[in-house]
């Protein structure tokens, strides 16, 4: 029992310290990062942000207008200590590196993960332009997952000749999935198979630079406005791409001769 009590006390002493930790921050024209320790890896953070929100921007052709995320409206970014920390924090599976909260307009990462600067901080930012840009809901709702995660995937750029090389040898196998059966998969279902779950991901953001790279970000937020107001994918594949792409088995066809032809 005292063994039991002694457990207890220094767990609320370890909380309590916890809440009385207050959160430095490093404020920029669109963000605010919070930090607790790490001033210069804090900076690092807030510098590349206003970067990525730029190139991001202007990557899909977002219309800037005044006080877009500023004052009060900026997007928070918090980093914690340690992994430990974060998964406390957030209650994350122990994989996860890094996660944003769309309503509040906030990421939460950690001060070493190293993968974060060029990968995460990136991914996550364009799904939070993204949807504003298009106008989904900042819960995702409505959003085809194989559009929200081929968009942010396309921005970590280090991925885009890895992921061409990878879709090539899908295809010259024949061990792709089906776009048909791609755009109706719920990652969420199948994460414990690893092999559909590669092909998903590889595949969605393959597509993704297929559609900006051949026909524009601006048709490409076109077509993604058709389908949030409620357009079937061949309905909004056939209004943007007229004449081009008129439903799911042509963009199919399209994207394989694409990627045979050594893009």
């Amino acid at each position: 029992m005292q063994k039991l009590l002694s457990a207890v006390v220094i767990i609320f002493l370890l909380l309590a310290t916890a809440v009385a930790e207050e959160w430095e921050v490093i404020k920029s024209e669109h963000f605010l990062v919070y930090y607790l320790e790490d001033k210069a890896f804090a900076k690092e953070v807030s510098k590349e942000a206003e970067k990525y929100y730029d190139r991001i921007a202007a990557d899909l052709g977002y219309p800037r207008y005044d006080k877009f995320w500023q004052w009060e409206n900026r997007v928070k970014i918090y980093l914690y200590r340690t992994h430990e920390e974060f998964l406390q924090a957030t209650g994350k599976p122990k994989w996860v590196n890094g996660t944003a909260f769309y309503n509040e307009k906030k990421i939460v990462t950690y001060r070493w993960n190293k993968g974060f600067l060029h990968g995460l901080l990136p991914h996550e930012l364009t799904h939070l332009i993204f949807r504003d840009f298009v106008g989904f809901p900042a819960s995702g709702g409505g959003i085809p997952l194989w559009i929200d995660e081929g968009v942010a995937q396309w921005e970590e750029r280090d991925k885009r000749k890895l992921v061409a090389k990878i879709v090539k040898e899908l295809i010259k196998e024949g061990d792709y999935i089906p776009l048909s059966e791609l755009v109706l998969i719920n990652v969420a279902d199948t994460e414990k198979n690893y092999a559909i779950v590669r092909k998903f991901y590889v595949q969605s953001v393959s597509l993704v630079g297929y559609l900006m790279n051949k026909y524009s970000a601006a048709k490409f937020t076109l077509f993604c406005r058709q389908l949030r107001d409620g357009k079937s994918v061949n309905e909004a594949l056939s209004f943007t791409y007229t004449n081009s792409i008129r439903n799911i088995n042509e963009l199919e066809e399209k994207w394989i001769e694409y990627y045979k032809g050594g893009r």
